[in-house]
């Protein structure tokens, strides 16, 4: 699949630095993490990739609060976040499209949409402005915003989930999986609106199943093994890389 040039749209926002430094984390006593670190640069885009279970998921829940570290720390734009409640980080510029897009399915496109604007004042001072954004990124969301989210494709509802988190005027951006489930067209359309958003300034931070496309779109990316991460590189080396490529592409 190959990745076409788009129109940026304009968020009018600077990215930040995301650092994460020896994170450990799990869900009760069962471990995921184990001294994960890994860096963001501003403006950049990257890609975390590994198997199912390899701790991707966990890794973006504990950047956005939703999954308290046991260890470690993360700093956002050189703030310490380790701590932060899910809606404090949201405030401090970061956005998060979690796996399974987690919509309001009686609501409509754009109530899910304006939701997203809620938890930081500059960015409900401008949410007709980023709607507008959100809407030339996605024309599809604007001929069916008035329809309820739960009736929508599942292309046009992952449309949601990311433009919901660009609602909030994020400088940074953290997505999981938005191909999953969709087509290759569907999937395209999505990651050509990272790609834009990227383009713009903000920071993304990646995690995908779609390994190949990842790495093409990446600036750089890391490999997730067991909760560790066991190579990092350019999106072009790891690509190259014959581990990741029989590991991952099947070549």
């Amino acid at each position: 699949m190959t990745l076409t040039q788009t129109n940026p749209v304009s968020t009018r926002t600077q990215g930040q630095e995301l650092v994460i430094e020896n994170l450990a984390a799990g869900y009760g006593k069962v471990q995921v993490l184990w001294g994960v670190s890994l860096r963001v640069a501003p403006g950049e885009f990257v890609a975390v990739i590994g198997a199912n279970g390899a701790g991707k998921t966990t890794t973006l829940r504990a950047v956005s609060g939703v999954v308290r570290p046991s260890a470690g720390r993360i700093l956002l734009g050189g703030q310490d976040i380790t701590r932060a409640t899910p809606s404090g980080i949201v405030g401090l510029g970061l956005g998060h499209v979690p796996e399974g897009r987690e919509l309001f399915p009686r609501m409509t496109v754009r109530e899910n949409l304006e939701l997203g604007a809620a938890m930081r004042p500059e960015a409900r001072a401008m949410q007709a402005q980023t709607l507008e954004h959100v809407y030339a990124l996605f024309p599809r969301l604007s001929e069916r915003q008035g329809q309820l989210a739960g009736t929508l494709s599942g292309g046009e509802q992952q449309m949601v989930a990311v433009g919901r988190a660009l609602m909030a005027r994020p400088s940074v951006l953290v997505v999981d999986e938005p191909s999953l489930g969709l087509s290759p067209l569907m999937t395209q359309t999505v990651f050509e609106a990272l790609k834009a958003v990227n383009q713009e300034g903000v920071s993304v931070l990646l995690v995908e199943q779609n390994v190949g496309l990842s790495l093409r779109l990446a600036h750089r990316a890391y490999v997730l093994e067991n909760g560790q991460v066991v190579n990092e590189g350019t999106g072009a080396a790891l690509l190259a890389d014959p581990k990741v490529r029989e590991a991952y592409l099947a070549l």
